[in-house]
């Protein structure tokens, strides 16, 4: 049976959006992961946008442009300035060495692959068998989260994660409705605003960025 040249091309970005996510793992230079976050933005449109292609689900274009707009140039540019701003460019503390969390992660693609497998057989629609693909993202982006012990690098975990979790509703079901997707994009856009208000927060308060200092709030 010969794969549609279509399927064949929204495997390759599978694949590199997978990789992204454990490049964005690996890396210990902020700026660095968020130049690697605006590429998985990148990656992702284009999927997103072949999908549509493909499908003729209309409104996965309008999603597509979005995630352009709002994941490649919005997001990473108030990131750019919220870094400039708090004079931060390496996260070079997390809390497991970076091999070690390089096993983690390569552990954490086998279970999800594994347990994606059974979903995969109910889901409907050519890319259905990257579901796997889809969760593995989002369990290497939740691990990025609980290693890094720097807030802006835990922010753009949880961005990424919000990437992986988009990257399932396209491969399992064609999209999300657009109105749940503009109102995700708020919610990002907003979150993000909010993030930018707690790091200066943390700041000013602990001189650093770091959250292991915020244990000196819990009482004694």
């Amino acid at each position: 049976m010969t794969i549609p040249l279509s399927l064949q091309f929204i495997n390759l970005l599978a694949a590199l959006l997978l990789l992204i996510a454990f490049a964005m793992l690996a890396q210990r230079r902020i700026l660095s992961l968020i130049n690697l976050f605006a590429w998985q933005g990148a990656v992702l449109a284009l999927s997103t946008f072949v999908v549509a292609y493909t499908t003729s689900q209309h409104h996965l274009y309008y999603s597509a442009a979005l995630t352009l707009l709002l994941k490649v140039m919005v997001l990473p540019w108030l990131l750019h300035r919220l870094i400039h701003r708090l004079n931060v460019r390496w996260d070079v503390e997390t809390l497991l060495n970076i091999p070690t969390t390089m096993l983690a992660g390569l552990a954490l693609v086998i279970f999800a692959f594994n347990l994606a497998a059974p979903i995969s057989q109910l889901a409907q629609g050519i890319t259905r068998g990257l579901i796997g693909i889809a969760l593995a993202s989002v369990m290497l982006s939740l691990l990025m989260m609980l290693t890094r012990r720097k807030a802006v690098s835990q922010v753009v975990a949880f961005l990424s994660l919000e990437n992986g979790l988009f990257f399932a509703a396209t491969s399992a079901t064609q999209g999300m409705p657009l109105v749940v997707e503009l109102g995700i994009a708020l919610d990002v856009l907003v979150a993000t605003f909010i993030f930018g208000i707690f790091f200066f927060q943390i700041r000013e308060t602990f001189e650093s960025l770091d959250i292991t200092h915020m244990e000196k709030l819990k009482d004694d």
